[in-house]
């Protein structure tokens, strides 16, 4: 068939077409999809941008607790030093652990992945503190370096850490009663810690003036090698005597400074939850003991500066006393007249209660009041028993209190009481930061005339010399001092078999320096067929003590001298 030009023309034209309709729709499709994809990327923009606002938002605006958390932990202490400047306490920075359960995406895997680093905490406690809706909460403080890290690489999100000040000790548990001890939020809870909190750091961290920041370091007037050795001593004579606790303590007599003073078992304050046990309290001024012979010291003294008994009088010690229904024995009676020296080196109970007679019931409780030996004892530590005294100050009270029954006072009184005895009649009250001589004479009381104190100490130096407190001499130091030997009481009455035993002494007697007291609680006789009285004890404690420490103290040996009495009429 023949086909004219204008049909061909025709037939290319609606070939044409077709094609040209079908592209046209393609191309339409293909701008939807794309107004679509970029509609969605710019919602997916949109909404981590407004996260990321959020996010910025609850960074700038931290909860009201962790602010309040971040001040508690910023809060530093002083160094506490010792007389020659070692550190006894000072501030380490640490970590502890914190989340904020509002940025917690998932609550199960944070808690998997704590409980596999800290295994110590409750999985429940930790669950239901992630689970609330606070702004902060604590999970552990002070976490170790190592904890930290294993923390850190858990990259668990809102879960993180502020740096703290913590506590640390260096000497452990050798000076623990005197230095004391803080808490998790570094407040003093015992000791020196929580005298500073108390006298001028409490104020100072209320008013944010004591947030990270370096203080001048406290000093104490304790020695810390003197502190060693009383406690090396105290743990070595529990050891051989098999006894339960012991109490040492180094007084200057001259400032009234404690240079040293051990309460076994004591605690480590690195381990605070160790000062909670009750068998770690400070016993040297927080627990009140009947001292026993020891008291014979003070009651001498007191009869001796009444003026009623004078130091070349006797007493008949031949029969025992009766008196409201009891009667009064000497340990090892003589059974004779006994010279007033004699009953004291003798440690006779009825000779002792005859010379309180001869000064009077009343004499004695103003005495005893003067040398404070009847209020609780004031010092920098928060521990200070208060005395436990008769109910009744009748004639039978009189006479067993002269002898160390019937009175419990601390045994930091009792060495307090003591160093006035020896350092001319100057009772100082006692301090735990330095003083000097000047100004301990501008505090003191006088309680005794120094002629009485010439006299104690010719009876102390005596009773080490001939009596039961030969084993703490010293060759080259004059030690002198007095044996107390009490018998404990339960159920109400005197146990003959568990004793507290003591040794209350100084050194050197002819120009006393210190005070030195010991005592041991329940002592075992160290062999078989040897006794277990504070003369085989308690006073060769001492003895240790004072062959240690004296040097350190700048005390030197007199070899060739003290082994006389001091001379004296008599």
């Amino acid at each position: 068939m023949t086909m004219t030009a204008e049909t061909t023309s025709f037939l290319q034209v609606r070939q044409r077409r077709p094609r040209a309709t079908v592209g046209s729709i393609s191309s339409g499709a293909v701008k939807s999809r794309v107004y679509v994809a970029m509609a969605a990327f710019v919602f997916v923009y949109l909404a981590i941008g407004g996260r990321l606002v959020l996010l910025a938002q609850m960074d700038e605006a931290p909860s009201s607790a962790w602010i309040s958390a971040q001040d508690s932990v910023a809060a530093s202490r002083p160094d506490l030093i010792d007389r020659n400047g070692e550190i006894l306490a000072t501030d380490i920075k640490t970590a502890s652990l914190y989340a904020e359960p509002r940025r917690i995406l998932d609550v199960d895997e944070a808690v998997e992945g704590l409980m596999k680093v800290l295994p110590e905490l409750d999985a429940n406690v930790v669950r239901r503190r992630l689970d609330s809706r606070a702004g902060f909460v604590w999970l552990k403080r002070e976490l170790s370096p190592g904890q930290a890290d294993a923390v850190h690489d858990l990259g668990l999100p809102g879960i993180g850490f502020l740096s703290e000040s913590q506590r640390f000790y260096p000497g452990g548990p050798t000076a623990g009663h005197i230095v004391g001890s803080v808490n998790v939020d570094n407040a003093g809870l015992t000791g020196i810690e929580k005298y500073i909190d108390g006298e001028w750091l409490g104020d100072l961290q209320d008013l944010g003036f004591a947030s990270d920041r370096s203080m001048e370091p406290v000093q104490v007037a304790m020695d810390l090698r003197v502190q060693h050795v009383v406690r090396d001593e105290l743990m070595k004579a529990m050891d051989r005597y098999k006894a339960i606790a012991a109490v040492g303590i180094v007084l200057d007599v001259k400032t009234g400074e404690v240079v040293a003073m051990s309460s076994l078992p004591d605690y480590d304050p690195n381990n605070r939850s160790q000062a909670l046990e009750q068998d770690r309290l400070n016993r040297a001024t927080g627990g009140v003991f009947e001292m026993g012979s020891v008291f014979k010291t003070f009651t001498t003294a007191m009869a001796l500066d009444s003026g009623k008994v004078g130091i070349n009088d006797s007493f008949d010690a031949t029969r025992p006393i009766r008196a409201g229904g009891r009667t009064i024995t000497d340990f090892h009676g003589k059974n004779r007249i006994l010279s007033v020296p004699e009953i004291f080196i003798y440690s006779s109970n009825i000779g002792t209660a005859k010379m309180m007679l001869a000064t009077g019931i009343d004499k004695q409780q103003e005495f005893l009041g003067r040398l404070g030996l009847t209020s609780r004892l004031q010092t920098e530590l928060p521990e200070n028993a208060r005395p436990l005294l008769p109910p009744k100050w009748n004639e039978l009270a009189a006479m067993t209190i002269s002898f160390g029954h019937g009175i419990s006072v601390t045994p930091m009184q009792t060495a307090v009481a003591a160093a006035a005895l020896v350092n001319g009649g100057t009772l100082l009250q006692p301090t735990f930061l330095p003083r000097s001589q000047e100004e301990a004479k501008e505090l003191g009381k006088q309680v005794i005339s120094p002629e009485t104190s010439r006299i104690m100490r010719y009876l102390f130096r005596l009773n080490v010399l001939r009596g039961s407190g030969r084993r703490s001499d010293v060759p080259g130091y004059t030690v002198g001092g007095k044996t107390g030997t009490a018998e404990k009481i339960e159920n109400g009455r005197y146990v003959s078999d568990k004793r507290r035993n003591s040794f209350l002494s100084a050194f050197p007697m002819d120009d006393p320096r210190y005070v030195v007291l010991t005592v041991i609680d329940e002592p075992k006789p160290e062999r078989s067929g040897v006794g277990a009285t504070a003369g085989m004890n308690a006073a060769p404690m001492v003895g240790a003590i004072i062959r240690r420490a004296a040097p350190m103290l700048g005390v030197m040996p007199r070899f060739g001298e003290g082994e006389e009495p001091i001379e004296i009429s008599y």
